[in-house]
């Protein structure tokens, strides 16, 4: 199991990708850290590859979190993405899980 947060990927590694993965791309139009285009080639490669996967993008974050309700809301998904796919269990808050292509 592995989270990958993508700065630069090279698609051509994408073959060695064999476990689900949970993207999660933030961004700032200013700085350009990771291309929408690169993170949808990126997250499409992977679920064409028919890998558990969820890409979850942040507007208007910069190089690192900086919006608190961003904050709670990836360390939840994470949280829900482990139980889900790992541990198979259940966590005791009430959070609606995002959508993990080839998996839900």
């Amino acid at each position: 199991m592995e989270i990958r947060l993508f700065a630069t990927v090279k698609t051509s590694s994408l073959s060695t990708y064999h476990t689900p993965n949970l993207m999660i791309r933030l961004f700032c139009e200013d700085l350009g850290i990771v291309a929408p285009a690169q993170a949808h080639k990126i997250y499409n490669a992977l679920k064409e590859k028919g890998l558990p996967v969820a890409l979850v993008e942040y507007e208007g974050e910069q190089h690192g979190f900086r919006k608190a309700e961003n904050i709670k809301f990836t360390l939840e998904q994470m949280m829900l993405f482990f139980a889900r796919l790992v541990g198979h269990f259940n966590v005791a808050d009430e959070i609606t899980p995002i959508k993990i292509d080839n998996f839900d």
